[in-house]
């Protein structure tokens, strides 16, 4: 709580002095305080930003934890384009005591954006260049800091990329963990759009289902555009698609304000790297599957938000029931939506400590 204030007070000394000059970043004052109060100090500890090139591509990743012996946690952000690097202050501290953990800013997005030309790489942004993007970024982290395997967290689009690893290089993971996991897109929307509609109906939301309605054939057919799949979503989050409990999101948005990783031209490049990714990526998703994959040769498992109908859990589950793997596990969270690692912090890092790092000690 006395952290919490302190953020508090010094984003109020940032606007309440009119005399004042303001810093180049209004932020900069709370940010100093996160980066301390997050800051690795023990003596074994990692914490490194890295630009790496991948497919030919620089990309920007951020590495951070404890102890350089614990297992490696790479998580694959979703989107496209939302790069969790920047709100990983937020909740990522405590798993960093478990794992080294790697957040990955992919080809278009986040500060990898501002590394490449945009038209250049546009024509590579395909599901497939993404999960060797993974592979190669897997390689070097093993590498670079002597790991035999590491475990993936794929969430939301980056749990497309993230199983498409698990399938093709089971021999690099120790396991692959889905969080709003992706099994099949037309499906999904289908899935959200129908959730949506009846719980508006159950609001009496006349204005949300005559204009969720309005988007057929969407998802069925073309055009499949991001415009589409944001014209139900923004009725979606009311009903707690996004965040169970948070049907207003806005200021969780505003956490990359306060991440030491980022600057204000980091955050201008987030912004446009998001735009710029969902708009190539989303027609080219449409067509995505897992639904005949039935076999894996590695633990699978997937951490599901209850009401999470951005990427319909109901999917994910289904598909796990059909699943064949050494080892496998549903793990619910009954109070969470798309962001259970926002939502439910301390159950997630629980289902990680007693779930999945264990693997690391068998192996």
């Amino acid at each position: 709580m006395r952290n919490l204030m302190r953020i508090l007070m010094a984003l109020s000394l940032c606007v309440s002095s009119a005399s004042a000059q303001p810093p180049a970043d209004p932020y900069a004052p709370a940010k100093e305080i996160v980066a301390d109060i997050n800051r690795i100090v023990t003596p074994n500890g990692v914490q490194e930003n890295l630009v790496v090139t991948l497919g030919g591509v620089p990309q920007a990743i951020n590495v951070r934890g404890a102890d350089r012996d614990n297992p490696i946690l790479l998580y694959v952000h979703g989107g496209p384009g939302a790069v969790e690097m920047p709100f990983a202050w937020s909740f990522q501290r405590p798993w960093e005591d478990f794992f080294t953990v790697v957040q990955w800013d992919q080809r278009g997005a986040g500060k990898s954006y501002a590394l490449s030309d945009p038209e250049a790489i546009a024509p590579t942004m395909t599901l497939d260049r993404y999960r060797d993007d993974a592979i190669e970024l897997i390689d070097y982290l093993k590498t670079r800091y002597g790991k035999r395997k590491i475990f993936l967290l794929g969430h939301s689009w980056g749990s497309a990329v993230g199983l498409s690893v698990a399938i093709k290089r089971p021999d690099l993971l120790y396991a692959y963990v889905g969080m709003g996991q992706a099994i099949d897109f037309r499906a999904g929307e289908r899935m959200g759009m129908d959730w949506t509609i009846a719980q508006a109906k159950k609001a009496g939301d006349a204005e949300a289902v005559k204009a969720i309605e309005a988007l057929a054939p969407y998802p069925a057919s073309e055009p499949f555009t991001i415009a589409k799949a944001d014209g139900w979503r923004r009725y979606a989050i009311r009903y707690g698609s996004l965040m169970a409990d948070r049907p207003d999101p806005t200021l969780y948005f505003r956490t990359p304000r306060l991440s030491p990783e980022y600057t204000p031209e980091d955050r201008k490049a987030w912004g446009a790297g998001s735009e710029f990714s969902t708009t190539i990526l989303w027609p080219r998703v449409a067509d995505i599957s897992f639904t005949q994959v039935r076999e894996l040769k590695l633990p699978v498992f997937m951490l599901l938000g209850r009401t999470d109908y951005t990427v319909p859990s109901p999917l994910a589950a289904q598909w796990m029931d059909r699943l064949k793997a050494p080892a496998k596990k549903t793990i619910w969270f009954e109070h969470s939506a798309h962001m259970p690692m926002v939502e439910e912090p301390g159950l997630v890092l629980k289902a990680l400590i007693n779930d999945v790092r264990p693997l690391a000690d068998q192996e």
